[in-house]
């Protein structure tokens, strides 16, 4: 955690520090929010040079993370084919937001929590204790 507030980080940051996703995600991710037009895997597999099965994968984690919508497309013979597109980074935003101050809550019960439990509390002195301890008188 340390470790990443004193990096460098980028807005595509947050993909990999939010939602766990990995680089190739982060261009797929930049390539559909760059195209006028949605794309298929096939396309996706295209453009960043990788096998269909490799750009699926990476799809199918940004439509988890709920960065992607999957739009179908029906062929008038019968049939039919998805294409992706970014959904509205405004509303990507707000769930980030809300993600984060959920993680936020939750990290300060946890602190709030770790302290009650650690807490060193001093102990009380006990009656025979204070009667025990020598008193100093001013003749001394």
């Amino acid at each position: 955690m340390s470790e990443m507030l004193r990096q460098d980080m980028q807005c595509e940051g947050l993909l990999e520090c939010f939602h766990d996703l990995k680089e190739i995600d982060k261009e797929v991710f930049q390539l559909l929010s760059d195209e006028a037009e949605p794309l298929t895997v096939d396309e996706i597999g295209d453009h960043i040079d990788r096998e269909r099965s490799t750009a699926y994968r990476s799809v199918n984690r940004l439509l988890q993370a709920g960065f992607l919508q999957k739009e179908q497309i029906n062929y008038e013979q019968g049939g039919y084919y998805h294409v992706y597109h970014p959904r509205d980074a405004e509303d990507i935003s707000q769930e980030m937001q809300r993600l984060l101050n959920d993680w936020y809550a939750k990290m300060g019960q946890l602190i709030a929590e770790f302290s009650e439990t650690y807490a060193v509390e001093p102990e009380p002195e006990s009656e025979s204790e204070s009667e025990s301890e020598p008193v100093a008188s001013a003749d001394q």
